[in-house]
């Protein structure tokens, strides 16, 4: 059981900050596939992961990051400087 956690953007399109999923994901772009087959919005949500941050267990990861293990994953769009 992996918790999924989603910021900002991606907890409004999605309509939820946190969800539990099962998953056999190996890597966060499996994750992420999984996710776009669930439904037609997170198909909408993940179709640019350009525009999506990824950190695994609270660590900025890539796409390609392995997922044996992890607990949480979070979803959150690039923050900026100011």
């Amino acid at each position: 059981m992996v918790d999924l956690r989603y910021f900002a953007w991606l907890r409004e399109r999605i309509g939820t900050s946190h969800e539990q999923m099962n998953t056999d994901a190996e890597t966060v772009a499996d994750l992420v596939e999984e996710l776009k087959a669930r439904d037609d919005v997170y198909a909408q949500v993940f179709s640019d992961p350009a525009g999506i941050r990824v950190a695994v267990d609270q660590e900025l990861v890539e796409f390609d990051a392995p997922l044996k293990n992890t607990r949480e994953v979070a979803f959150f769009p690039p923050m900026t400087g100011g």
